[in-house]
């Protein structure tokens, strides 16, 4: 065992025992690798004393909610779904560049009630180490609501939850990074039910053109591309150059571009760096 495998196994030693010492737990669990290691896990620590939860509103992509469902169901995992109403609140809808404590306020809120009427001794989330530089308001709302992240608390990376999703043999351990549907609407550009439809809509069209690290980003009648830099060749094969434009199009944007600098995480934080928001 090699230096860096050895630590992997002391901060997974040291994820096992947080999650032992819980009485019980309640995963957020959207379907990403982070939060379906995180629940495989805490299955594993603490059997029959963990549910699985997911978020189900027009901000999450169908595609996570199955994936999310597909995973509970091979590996046996507790699991429910419960209806978040984000976009009924208008400090949401505005989108604020901190509009993800809103979204996570409304999610806690429902775990919280639901660990209070059921007994749940913990909440926790997929956060870890790697999140701690980023722009993520989210983070707040955890805090005031008491939510627990035992992969930060753990120090492991993306990169080493990844390896041990792998070895888990959890089939999504090599997923692209997930973000619901309103991180592609810049800051202050409201946030509307018929854009999110619009922006998954035109992301369905660009996964079928068999890409995997992209996004579509949602510039009113513009819908701006980014693709993975190993994937942007074949944007400009000129059939596959067509099918983006007629696909985007047809979902509804007037004109469809491909940003040079490719995909890159949180791209629309960039702002952020140039004005307060």
């Amino acid at each position: 065992m090699n230096e860096s495998s050895g630590d992997t196994a002391l901060r997974e030693a040291r994820l096992c025992a947080l999650l032992a010492e819980y009485e019980s737990i309640i995963v957020a669990y959207s379907g990403g690798v982070d939060s379906a290691y995180l629940a495989w896990a805490a299955n594993r620590a603490r059997p029959g004393q963990v549910l699985c939860v997911t978020a189900d509103s027009p901000s999450y992509p169908r595609r996570h909610r199955d994936i999310a469902e597909a995973i509970a169901r091979q590996f046996q995992l507790p699991h429910e779904f419960v209806h978040t109403s984000e976009l009924e609140r208008p400090e949401y809808r505005a989108n604020p560049s901190n509009r993800c404590y809103h979204c996570k306020t409304e999610l806690y809120e429902h775990l919280a009630q639901l660990a209070h009427d059921r007994g749940f001794g913990v909440i926790v989330d997929g956060s870890n180490a790697d999140d701690r530089g980023d722009h993520r308001p989210g983070r707040q709302a955890a805090r005031e609501f008491g939510v627990r992240s035992p992969l930060d608390e753990a120090d492991l990376t993306k990169a080493e939850i990844r390896a041990l999703a792998r070895d888990a043999g959890l089939p999504i351990w090599d997923e692209p990074a997930s973000a619901c549907l309103s991180s592609r609407i810049p800051y202050q550009s409201e946030v509307t039910e018929a854009k999110l439809a619009t922006i998954e809509a035109a992301e369905e069209v660009v996964r079928a053109l068999g890409f995997r690290v992209f996004r579509v980003r949602h510039h009113d009648t513009l819908a701006r591309l980014e693709i993975g830099r190993d994937e942007m060749a074949r944007a400009f094969e000129p059939e596959i150059n067509q099918a983006l434009v007629i696909g985007l199009k047809a979902v509804g944007y007037q004109y469809v571009s491909l940003d040079l600098q490719g995909y890159r995480t949180g791209s629309l934080n960039e702002v952020l760096r140039l004005r307060p928001v």
